[in-house]
């Protein structure tokens, strides 16, 4: 399915609370632009650049009875579900259709469904993120999202979801349509890591790659794409952010393989919370914090260009 971008005239967004850079700001070269270098951005989606309330859902053991979880709550008590604390009389089912992701897998909807008005959940759970507040949508990088679109830098999307890559698309299609993007991204490579077929394409469905490893391969695989795609330059410069702590560490080995492969170019991890980031350099032999999230402001744009 090819995916094409409906043109209309651009809507004002219904809640713009906070002052996005919306006013004519000249677009910004990349900061190696001279030397033949450019800046790729590499995000997470959920909790990193949008807040959504798509539930997760687990199971109790004896009733079968449902239980939803923000991704706030999984987060905070996934490894424990069935073992100890709140849930430990809950358990996690994998299947796609009816289990614990559900609502982060695309529904293989009919074609009544679809001339009906039925839409992805993830489409629909952005929509509804845009009639609150930004302040309860916009997640810490979000500012830095909209800094690399509106500066049309290579941006790629890598997000435990299991959509196809479509939908990631034409979710963040969603968002620009009700004014919060001054333009869709430059999107250089979109991977929901848990969509089967993304799985396959990065070897995890023979070797049963959790969803950091699947990350790991699809930063890898990235940084190769972009190699191919816009030439070898040591001025390049990647970076990827993520909010979840379980994904960092297996992150930083990427950034870590990487460097050790391309040591003249420059490799970053941000890692985002709700009141801040810790930004860290990977060198040959060491990983350097940038700013500490003691030092951090989540309106400070251009993570990568310190």
């Amino acid at each position: 399915m090819v995916f094409t971008r409906r043109r209309h005239r651009h809507k004002v967004p219904k809640n713009k609370e906070q002052l996005e850079l919306s006013f004519d700001l000249p677009r910004e070269q990349d900061r190696n632009f001279h030397l033949g270098g450019k800046s790729f951005y590499f995000f997470d989606f959920d909790d990193n650049v949008v807040f959504l309330s798509t539930p997760i859902i687990i199971f109790h053991n004896e009733t079968g009875e449902e239980k939803l979880l923000s991704s706030h709550e999984f987060a905070a008590h996934n490894k424990i579900i069935g073992k100890e604390g709140l849930y430990k009389d809950y358990h996690m089912d994998f299947d796609d259709e009816t289990g614990t992701f559900r609502n982060f897998r695309d529904s293989d909807l009919s074609l009544t469904q679809r001339l009906t008005g039925r839409k992805q959940s993830l489409i629909t759970d952005i929509q509804n993120a845009l009639e609150r507040s930004d302040s309860t949508w916009k997640a810490p990088s979000w500012n830095h999202f909209y800094h690399a679109t509106y500066n049309k830098r290579p941006v790629s999307i890598i997000t435990a979801r299991g959509h196809r890559e479509d939908t990631i698309k034409q979710g963040i299609e969603v968002i620009y349509n009700e004014g919060h993007l001054p333009n869709m991204p430059n999107f250089h490579t979109v991977y929901a890591v848990s969509n089967p077929e993304t799985r396959v394409r990065l070897g995890g469905e023979s070797e049963n790659y959790n969803v950091p490893e699947l990350k790991y391969k699809a930063i890898i695989e990235s940084v190769e794409l972009a190699i191919k795609q816009y030439g070898y330059s040591d001025y390049h410069r990647f970076g990827m952010s993520d909010d979840d702590a379980g994904n960092i560490d297996l992150i930083t080995d990427a950034m870590k393989e990487l460097k050790a492969k391309f040591p003249r170019m420059s490799f970053f991890v941000i890692q985002t919370y709700d009141n801040g980031f810790e930004k860290r350099e990977v060198l040959e032999h060491s990983v350097e914090t940038i700013f500490s999230k003691s030092e951090s402001r989540l309106d400070q744009l251009n993570l990568f260009a310190q």
